[in-house]
């Protein structure tokens, strides 16, 4: 019913810059909070950053002053820019959108299928 569809990774430089877009589309009355989340090999699913529909935002800690995230609500769309790329940024980057269907609906998550970052010399 709801698809999230991610673009934008792939391998840089420590130091590097890259930026993660996310669509989502199909059955979708309204999107709350979006967000970004990331898994490193042999980890847990983490949050990197979240924005609601008005805007505020969420940052981890470690990637405070270095990612930003944005959001264009007439075009269901979340994106992450990420500077100053460290190698432990390095996993796949999955993009997840708490979506309500119809109005009288409560919301469900969707997540993307992921994209991966790697970041290294």
């Amino acid at each position: 019913q709801v698809q999230l569809v991610e673009s934008g990774g792939g391998l840089v430089q420590p130091g590097g810059s890259l930026r993660l877009s996310c669509v989502a589309s199909g059955s979708i009355f309204r999107i709350n909070d979006m967000g970004w989340y990331r898994q490193a090999p042999g980890k847990e699913r983490e949050l990197v950053a979240s924005i609601t529909s008005g805007g505020s935002t969420n940052d981890a800690d470690s990637v405070k002053g270095r990612f930003t995230i944005s959001r264009e609500n007439a075009k269901n769309t979340v994106y992450l820019q990420m500077n100053s790329l460290k190698p432990e940024d390095t996993a796949v980057y999955y993009c997840n959108a708490k979506v309500k269907i119809y109005w009288w609906t409560n919301e469900h998550d969707y997540w993307g299928q992921g994209t991966r970052v790697t970041v290294s010399s």
